[in-house]
């Protein structure tokens, strides 16, 4: 986990939720006999050649972090066994495994990946990225991120605005740039969950009225779904187009 769940002061209804789901985790591991400890991923006292193996739960300061996670992660590959295996965590971190999953037929988004500023890749302004495309809205995102950070929501006309924004993040990180899915807005987003390729159970996340976010650190909210036999077929796809299938 984060160090912030581990023993926190302070419990909100947000780390509730992580202490609540965590421990329904734990709980069935220990249920089966198994032995568990809930960590920090960063805690300097853990020796993990002493565990079997780790599995990742709310590490939610890793795209903050994501140069020290990185290394973290790499050292503790040759340590313990993982769930699941180092490369693809490794690659579930970028979204740029987007585009690995359209070159194998998955239809994406319309997507742009825009690579972070370097000697050899001199920036563009954001208008000119998105003068390439003739979409109307779009959504604007770090690469490596989670819980929205620096996401953006903009439309054609409102664009120069978000040149500033755009040419501070793009000196240090990829970004993503994406044509808006308006149902976000009148459906919401679907989790389809899987475990060892195989479809689970599912859930909406809506954004709250006026929003676009789906998370709930902006009031967005959780709600049970059925998915239909199409979505399960698309979703089963993906699954078993990523190398190697995902626990």
């Amino acid at each position: 986990t984060d160090s912030r769940y581990v023993n926190p002061s302070e419990v909100d209804w947000y780390i509730q939720q992580v202490l609540d789901e965590d421990g329904l985790v734990q709980n069935a591991l220990e249920e089966l006999g198994l032995k568990t400890l809930r960590t920090n991923w960063d805690n300097p006292n853990i020796d993990w050649r002493d565990t079997k193996c780790a599995l990742f739960r709310t590490t939610w300061d890793y795209f903050h972090r994501f140069e020290e996670f990185e290394e973290w992660l790499n050292k503790v590959n040759s340590q313990t066994n993982l769930f699941n295996s180092k490369e693809l965590i490794y690659w579930n971190l970028h979204k740029g495994y987007l585009f690995d999953l359209e070159k194998k037929g998955i239809r994406i988004p319309p997507s742009l990946l825009i690579k972070k500023h370097n000697n050899n890749n001199p920036p563009n302004n954001l208008s000119s990225y998105c003068n390439k495309t003739n979409w109307e809205e779009f959504i604007l995102k770090p690469a490596v991120s989670g819980a929205a950070r620096h996401t953006y929501r903009f439309k054609r006309l409102d664009l120069e605005q978000y040149n500033d924004v755009f040419n501070k993040l793009i000196l240090n990180e990829d970004m993503i740039l994406q044509e808006f899915q308006n149902k976000i807005i009148s459906k919401g987003e679907i989790a389809l969950m899987f475990m060892g390729g195989e479809y689970t159970h599912s859930v909406l996340k809506k954004a709250k009225s006026g929003d676009f976010r789906v998370q709930d650190d902006f009031g967005g909210s959780v709600h049970h779904y059925d998915a239909s036999d199409d979505e399960i077929k698309f979703a089963r796809k993906i699954v078993h187009a990523c190398s190697p299938i995902p626990a």
